[in-house]
C-alpha cells in the first residue's frame, strides 16, 4: 500500500495535469468570436508619426553623436551652451556684430543683425541663467544637431527660450553654430 506522501503527489499531479489540460485547450485557440483587428487612422500609422530622418533629429540622436564623436562630453557641451548663451545675449544687447557672427549661422545672424538695427530702446540685461537642458539632440549624416532650452533671469523677467546648435563632425573645429532660436520647448 502505497505511503500518505506518494498518494498526496500523485494527487497534486492530476491536478496539475487536469489544469494544464484546460488551460491548454482554452488559452490561445480562435473560437471565432473575437473582435476584428481595428485599423490605423493614416494619421496615426507609424510613417505618418515620423518625418523623414532628415527633418528631425532622432530621440537617442546624444548617443548617435557620441559614436560618431567619441570625444563629445555632453556636461562639457552643456556648460559651453551657457557659455555661447550668455555670450550671444550680452554680445546682440551690446550691439556687437564681430562678436556674433563667428557665434551663429548666416540665415540666424541675419535675424539679430536686423533686430540690433531695428532696436530703438536698450535691451533688457542678463542678470542670471538659471537653467540649460538638451531638449533634443539628432545626427544628420556627419551634422550633429542639439536643442537646448535656456530658462534666463533677466532684469524685466524670465524668459525660455530654445536654441539649436549645428556642428560637423568632421569639422576641425571644435565650436557649435546657433542654427535656430525658439520660445516654444518641443514636446
Amino acid at each position: 500500500m502505497p505511503d500518505s506522501q506518494t498518494l498526496v503527489l500523485l494527487v497534486a499531479a492530476m491536478v496539475a495535469g487536469v489544469v494544464c489540460f484546460r488551460l491548454y485547450t482554452v488559452l490561445g485557440r480562435r473560437t471565432g468570436h473575437e473582435p476584428p483587428p481595428q485599423a490605423v487612422p493614416a494619421a496615426l500609422a507609424p510613417n505618418a508619426l515620423q518625418p523623414p530622418a532628415q527633418a528631425v533629429p532622432t530621440s537617442n540622436g546624444i548617443l548617435e553623436i557620441q559614436l560618431a564623436d567619441p570625444a563629445f562630453d555632453t556636461p562639457k557641451f552643456l556648460a559651453g551652451a551657457r557659455d555661447a548663451y550668455a555670450q550671444i545675449v550680452n554680445a546682440f544687447a551690446a550691439r556687437d556684430r564681430d562678436t556674433l557672427r563667428p557665434l551663429l549661422s548666416p540665415d540666424v545672424f541675419a535675424a539679430f543683425d536686423a533686430g540690433i538695427t531695428g532696436r530703438t530702446e536698450p535691451s533688457a540685461a542678463l542678470v542670471k541663467l538659471a537653467d540649460a537642458r538638451i531638449v533634443r539632440s539628432g545626427l544628420h549624416g556627419r551634422e550633429a544637431e542639439i536643442t537646448v532650452a535656456f530658462t534666463a533671469e533677466f532684469a524685466t523677467g524670465t524668459v525660455i527660450d530654445v536654441w539649436s546648435f549645428e556642428r560637423n563632425l568632421d569639422s576641425k573645429d571644435p565650436n557649435w553654430v546657433l542654427v535656430a532660436t525658439s520660445g516654444d520647448v518641443p514636446e
